[in-house]
């Protein structure tokens, strides 16, 4: 099972410390075969809308900065559990703030 795993900005800095067991968390997981990709998102984006024959685009940001998602990591894993345990401990060294995860489906 496939999951993307977002998270939303904070007001705290990061430091070295979180960029140490940052990696060591990343590492341990590529290793596994679990993480498939991760990324930081820019805030403000591109929303494209169809109506018809009318496709229109409008430059973001869209939302308030702490409601948009800062980042993101796809994983595999065997159960939605597991996905909730993997955000547990990245919620344990990133501190407090707000994760969303999402089941992906297809190949």
């Amino acid at each position: 099972m496939r999951f993307l795993m977002m998270s939303k900005p904070t007001d705290e800095p990061a430091d070295e410390k979180l960029y140490a067991e940052m990696g060591k968390f990343v590492e341990e997981l590529t290793a596994a075969g679990i993480l498939l990709a991760t990324g930081g998102l820019e805030p403000g984006g591109v929303r494209v809308t169809s109506a018809g024959d009318e496709i229109t685009v409008i430059d973001g940001p869209f939302t308030e900065a702490k409601e948009a998602v800062a980042g993101f990591a796809l994983v595999e894993v065997r159960s939605r559990e597991e996905a909730i345990e993997l955000t547990r401990r990245f919620r344990r060294i990133v501190g407090d703030g707000e994760s969303v995860i999402q089941q992906v489906f297809g190949p």
